[in-house]
């Protein structure tokens, strides 16, 4: 198995990777996540995700560096991390009772082999109550992520009502996707 240096400061990616037992690294990325305007919404993952990956100038001979960028869309607004309380609430009231679209961009790398892709997943909320979304607000949990939640967090788990798509890439790394690459990274 090839070892992931992954550029990611999420921890929901490393938990995914440990979890997954890839043997992996920690590599040190610091991307400003702007685009330009008039790229496609549904782009914007993968051209995130490419970005980190040419922010990474070495790429140790051991390993596939995996950079990846998350976002989600809800009536045509690609919906970021949120700036303050303010926009986390907007941004979870936007998405109550609604469907959005999950998008992870993922860029596999190594000196001679580079792979990009997106993967796609709809999640569908029921109707938030302003407490439940106010309750939810006042943690930590909605500043580091696309759309203002986590599926694996409080509110994910019980404001989600269906999926389709992966998991995993609502939670940030289409892994099954990623594994199926790598395992075949060599041929």
């Amino acid at each position: 198995m090839h070892k992931i240096y992954l550029a990611s400061k999420s921890p929901r990616r490393r938990e995914i990777i440990e979890n997954a037992g890839f043997p992996y690294e920690l590599v040190e990325v610091d991307v400003e996540e702007t685009f330009p305007e008039s790229l496609d919404r549904e782009e914007v993952a993968e051209y995130l995700a490419l970005k980190k990956a040419e922010a990474v100038t070495e790429i140790p001979d051991d390993g596939i560096l995996l950079t990846s960028d998350t976002i989600v869309i809800c009536k045509k607004e690609i919906l970021g991390k949120p700036i303050d309380k303010s926009d986390a609430r907007r941004m979870l009231s936007k998405l109550s009772g609604e469907k959005h679209v999950v998008i992870t961009g993922v860029c596999l790398k190594d000196r001679k082999k580079q792979v990009n892709f997106s993967d796609v997943s709809e999640v569908f909320f029921h109707e938030l109550t302003n407490q439940e979304i106010e309750n939810y607000i006042s943690t930590s949990a909605p500043y580091d992520k696309a759309g203002s939640y986590g599926i694996q967090d409080g509110l994910g788990m019980v404001a989600v009502d269906k999926i389709s798509g992966s998991y995993f890439n609502i939670m940030g790394l289409p892994i099954h996707r990623v594994y199926q690459i790598i395992k075949n990274w060599d041929d």
